[in-house]
């Protein structure tokens, strides 16, 4: 039951009767409550009664559907801190929720915008230091500056992760310059020192990060600390480049990832010994044309892979790594943005790797489009196949080419008709991914959908769809997926007599 009533709260055809019958039942179950809220349909007065329940008014004032008349902080704390969260809620609240005993509360609150600075001043006193870390995290950069001083590092990891951090404050972090060292951690905190958390750790109450240590110097979580700042990009520069050469690698994938290096750091960085840094740089927009043809020869892991996003990629160099860089059927920045002469020249690559990613634009000219369609690569037709414009005898060309290798991107194009929709759904031998692309297809038949109830997958989209029979639909209520009881309650063209029976 409580699956078909989550579906039944998204339902769109639902009327307000039934609305106000399912918000009843939902009294005593908040995942339907909270369902029930996230409705745009809901009255003023629909409203008013979900907000009495704690889930529903927390997603509600997300919404915007709340007000601060509506909410008593005191009695409803959590549902004043959502508000807050939305700057909806009044600067009293701030301080009132600051001096809330739990300390969940309180980091909540320190997770708010817009917070009065007095009330920012309580919290950065505030005696748990999971409170402080947190408003570390969003606090302005007066408050942030304070911060990097605490004695705990985990406060400073959050200031170094802040991007209000002043520059000169990050470069302390980084360098341990200006700071006196900080005084404890989350590991000595809880274990003795010197402590190494075995990464296999099995106590099933312990949190420690695997590998987390401390020898009285905090060394872990200092090494955080620097991580977070080079990958903040309000560091210094002239700070972080001395970390091309640190034996930590999780130190120069971060620097590696930076925009606003010197080229000789870059030129340092394409040497690394580790290709997850190489790789990392490979689809830095900020490396020069020369250090990108270094990187399309450099066969380690995801190098070439990575440098194929590269948005300013060099499309000889796009067409010598397409057919071994594993990039799989996706967008690439480079051909996005190519011009109407690149795309023409794209087309008519002899390399079909590289007329396979042009295929995957979906704004081609016709008489590209239509070429790609007639391709003899089976690849090339898969990733043009799903392209809008092409006709149902050009689709039906592409199965007599290539059969069931191509069916499931045929069924994807949005100008399938319903009669070749139909025919795919019984195809013989059957393509089980062709039925996820009809069950979610706008067009699809209730022939269609109802074959496509024969795969597991397909199962639940087929029924959400309103095209399915109302009696198809009320069957599946039953049904021992769950997924696909919450589908079918959420279908429109399910009765309304089939609805007003799942109402407890």
């Amino acid at each position: 039951m409580h699956h078909a009533l989550l579906g039944l709260a998204e339902n769109p055809a639902l009327t307000s009767e039934l609305i106000d019958q399912l918000i009843t039942a939902a009294a005593t179950d908040a995942d339907v409550a909270e369902a029930v809220a996230c409705r745009a349909d809901l009255s003023r007065v629909q409203v008013a009664a979900l907000a009495r329940l704690e889930g529903a008014a927390i997603r509600l004032a997300h919404e915007g559907r709340l007000t601060a008349d509506d909410v008593d902080p005191v009695a409803q704390p959590q549902i004043a801190l959502a508000l807050l969260g939305e700057r909806s809620g009044r600067p009293g609240w701030g301080r009132q929720l600051a001096a809330d005993p739990l300390a969940e509360t309180r980091e909540k609150l320190a997770a708010c915008p817009g917070l009065p600075h007095d009330v920012l001043q309580t919290l950065s006193a505030d005696p748990d230091v999971r409170v402080v870390a947190e408003l570390a995290l969003w606090a302005p950069a007066d408050i942030a500056g304070e911060l990097a001083a605490h004695p705990h590092a985990d406060v400073r990891r959050s200031v170094a992760a802040n991007e209000a951090t002043p520059a000169m404050v990050l470069a302390s972090l980084l360098t341990g310059d200006g700071l006196s060292p900080a005084r404890s951690c989350t590991v000595c905190d809880r274990e003795p020192v010197p402590f190494v958390h075995d990464p296999h750790c099995e106590r099933s109450n312990c949190s420690l990060p695997p590998g987390a240590s401390c020898d009285g110097s905090h060394e872990s979580t200092v090494g955080d600390i620097q991580q977070m700042a080079l990958q903040n990009p309000a560091a210094p520069v002239e700070a972080a480049v001395g970390f091309a050469g640190h034996p930590s690698t999780l130190m120069r994938v971060a620097l590696a990832a930076r925009t606003d290096l010197p080229a000789q750091v870059y030129e340092q960085l394409v040497e690394d010994p580790i290709p997850w840094v190489r790789a990392t740089l490979a689809d830095n927009p900020s490396i020069s044309e020369n250090l990108v043809r270094t990187l399309a020869t450099d066969r380690g892991h995801d190098v070439q892979r990575r440098l194929a996003h590269h948005p300013d990629l060099p499309l000889d160099v796009l067409s010598g790594i397409a057919a071994s860089a594993g990039i799989g059927s996706v967008l690439l920045p480079r051909i996005a943005s190519a011009s109407g002469s690149e795309v023409a020249a794209l087309a008519a690559s002899a390399n079909p790797a590289v007329r396979m990613l042009l295929a995957q634009r979906r704004d081609l000219p016709p008489e590209i489009r239509d070429a790609l369609a007639d391709d003899l690569d089976e690849k090339v037709v898969s990733s043009i196949a799903p392209h809008p414009g092409l006709s149902e005898a050009q689709l039906r060309a592409m199965l007599t080419r290539h059969g069931t290798r191509v069916l499931a991107k045929v069924a994807a194009n949005p100008d399938a008709t319903a009669t070749l929709l139909q025919d795919l759904a019984q195809h013989r031998p059957p393509a089980r991914k062709a039925f996820r692309e009809i069950a979610r297809h706008p067009s699809a038949t209730a022939v269609a959908l109802l074959a496509c109830l024969a795969d597991r997958q397909a199962r639940p989209l087929a029924a959400r769809h309103p095209a399915l029979p109302p009696s198809a639909i009320v069957e599946l209520l039953d049904d021992e997926d769950w997924q696909v009881v919450e589908a079918a309650a959420a279908n429109p063209s399910l009765p309304l007599a089939a609805m007003r029976e799942l109402i407890p």
